[in-house]
């Protein structure tokens, strides 16, 4: 997978690409990211790549005349490297799709991905025809695309073959089927009175996947109801809800929250 990254400040990055996971699968050429300086499309003596709006008000708004020259280049790049895919253009900007696990899978299914990031008061509207997808990594605003990027590409990466050191860990985690992940232990078995639970331990292979597919379900319940109302439930899951929902009914008998710790006095 080759990912091509479009921005005014490559130097953000280098952190982010020479470290952990994704610095290892560069390193081994699962995935190839290049980064591309916006501003070396630029044709002053001062680099120029942003200019006031026009109408007035406040910022600065990138030109469309380097980032299109930048998209140009990147295409010739792989037009000549003979891949028959073309590039898919994405534009990191708080008023695109909001990024989630399923667009992780279908964009780790691309050849040639190239990231735009915006940067000031956004971009000249003109940018937005060179997109093929527009994406936000949520409500808010940040001061660029550089980090909106860094988590596209992470999150991306994970579903590229080859990049974990298991196939089977994308496949475990919260979101992957829907649902959040369930509570995980390592060693020591017991620290500061807190135990891992005796079942993590006993070496049956179906309770304890019975036992944090429950978990997941719980904690899903929990913390994030809307997912479960999207989750495609199997006849096992809605038996474990439905278990779940038993203990909490006997839990609050008992003067017991849903997670099993006692109630705090003077909290209803």
């Amino acid at each position: 997978m080759n990912v091509y990254i479009l921005t005014l400040f490559p130097q953000m990055f280098s952190g982010v690409l020479g470290a952990s996971i994704l610095g290892r699968a560069i390193e081994r050429g699962v995935i190839r990211v290049k980064l591309v300086d916006i501003r070396d499309f630029t044709h002053d003596a001062h680099k120029t790549a942003d200019d006031y709006p026009y109408g007035g008000g406040p910022g600065m708004v990138m030109k469309p005349e380097p980032i299109y020259e930048a998209v140009d280049a990147v295409k010739e790049e792989i037009a000549s490297s003979g891949s028959p895919d073309a590039p898919y253009i994405c534009l990191l900007t708080p008023q695109g799709e909001t990024f989630c696990d399923r667009m992780a899978r279908e964009l780790a299914g691309i050849s040639n991905l190239v990231l735009i990031c915006g940067h000031y008061e956004g971009f000249d509207e003109r940018v937005r025809y060179l997109a093929d997808r527009e994406i936000s990594i949520g409500d808010y605003v940040l001061t660029g695309g550089e980090i909106p990027a860094m988590v596209v590409l992470d999150a991306v990466a994970r579903y590229v073959p080859g990049v974990l050191g298991s196939d089977q860990s994308p496949r475990s985690e919260s979101f992957a089927d829907g649902l959040l992940e369930g509570p995980q232990y390592t060693r020591p078995a017991e620290y500061r009175g807190m135990k891992v639970p005796e079942i993590l331990l006993s070496g049956d292979h179906e309770k304890i996947r019975r036992w944090r597919r429950k978990q997941s379900l719980k904690r899903t319940l929990e913390r994030r109801p809307d997912l479960l109302e999207k989750a495609v439930l199997t006849p096992e899951d809605r038996e474990l809800l439905l278990e779940i929902a038993w203990e909490a009914d006997a839990g609050d008998d008992l003067g017991t929250n849903a997670s099993g710790r006692g109630a705090q006095p003077g909290v209803k």
